[in-house]
């Protein structure tokens, strides 16, 4: 299930949305315009707003099935990361009915799956679901800085 909503909401979602917008709705947006709404929408409001749902009200999983951590001293610091994925992910959301809201949701959502990739690669032996996040969290890091530094110099400059 873990693995199926990961794609779902980092990959199929986001790029069945751009596809809808650019193609039904015939969307004036730019492609990476389009890219940056949507990834952010789908990874940063909604993929981190259920991971820190999840992870403040059954810790768990993170601690046990991504960190493979098997004793209960983790737990109220997996809650205060779901905290925070809570916080980011209402930026992410917000960003559909907020247009200016997108860049810096993006900004601020990108990197923190890029730290957090970062930090997986630094680990050692990894389960399947911590190889799995960190694949997706570099990935989708790379699509959504793509789109900050892509519109970053029209918006200083303009």
């Amino acid at each position: 299930m873990y693995v199926v909503s990961v794609l779902l909401l980092l990959g199929v979602l986001p790029a069945g949305s751009v596809f809808a917008e650019q193609h039904y709705w015939h969307s004036a947006l730019p492609l990476m315009d389009l890219i940056g709404k949507w990834f952010t929408f789908w990874a940063v409001g909604v993929r981190l707003g259920i991971a820190g749902l999840r992870q403040s009200i059954q810790p768990r999983f993170t601690a046990q099935e991504i960190f493979n951590l098997k004793g209960d001293e983790a737990l109220p610091i997996v809650r205060e990361l779901g905290l925070a994925n809570i916080a980011m992910g209402t930026l992410g959301l917000v960003s559909l009915w907020l247009p200016a809201v997108t860049w810096p949701a993006a900004l601020v959502g990108g990197l923190y799956y890029g730290l957090a990739g970062a930090l997986h690669l630094g680990r050692g032996e990894k389960t399947f679901n911590e190889r799995f996040a960190m694949i997706t969290d570099l990935a989708i890091f790379a699509l959504l800085a793509a789109y900050v530094v892509v519109t970053f110099v029209p918006r200083i400059v303009g």
